[in-house]
């Protein structure tokens, strides 16, 4: 985290990018949560609308029922199908700030390892190969904009959806959401096993990519 530290000033740089990217992630997550409760009232307005259609069976206020029943539908559909609209739309003005927001700093980062190059003096350049100083500004950099763009994205999606579920399965029925979350805490622990595994097979796949690209640029260069 303190070698994340330094990227802090390109969050500062581009903060009225990034403020708005957390506000539609928080937006698009309550459009999310928003289709279960409809649904939930739709299933009780069947189980309501069949009960009196059988009560008035007979009777000319059944076929009343029947079409408000059939409106009710019509219009939780609709209801269900707008949310997931505007649920996507705000997810695409996510990624429009957030992501592009990650290109933006990439761009700069590349910047600034090139300048930085210009700055050393030859002997450097004699020390170290030229494909893995193409590779820092290119693959490296690259995995920091991972880390900028989508990392960030779906930590901010994940804790906000997660609090908004949590929240929304323990006003329904407290025991059963206790039972439903019970294994988070063992599928933690594996993940962060996983997550182990990946970041060290990471690591050699972008020291492979450092000599891939010197292998490259000396073959190319001979």
């Amino acid at each position: 985290m303190k070698d994340l530290a330094y990227l802090n000033k390109y969050f500062y740089k581009y903060r009225w990018k990034l403020v708005p990217g957390v506000i539609f992630v928080i937006i698009s997550n309550y459009f999310g949560v928003l289709p279960a409760k409809v649904i939930r009232e739709a299933f009780d307005l069947v189980q309501e609308n069949i009960y009196l259609y059988r009560l008035f069976d007979g009777f000319e206020r059944q076929d009343l029922i029947y079409q408000v029943f059939g409106t009710s539908l019509l219009f939780f559909g609709f209801v269900v199908l707008l949310l997931s609209l505007l649920r996507g739309i705000f997810l695409f003005f996510m990624r429009q700030t957030i992501i592009l927001t990650s290109r933006y700093i990439e761009y700069d980062l590349k910047n600034e390892i090139y300048n930085h190059y210009q700055e050393l003096n030859f002997g450097f350049f004699r020390k170290n190969n030229t494909g893995d100083l193409m590779s820092r500004a290119t693959e490296d950099v690259n995995q920091v904009r991972n880390y900028l763009g989508p990392a960030i994205m779906y930590a901010i999606n994940t804790v906000v959806l997660s609090i908004m579920v949590i929240y929304a399965m323990y006003s329904v029925n407290g025991r059963l959401a206790t039972y439903a979350l019970a294994p988070i805490p063992i599928l933690s622990i594996i993940i962060l096993f996983v997550n182990k595994i990946i970041n060290k097979r990471s690591l050699k796949i972008q020291k492979q990519l450092a000599n891939l690209s010197s292998f490259v640029q000396e073959t190319f260069a001979g």
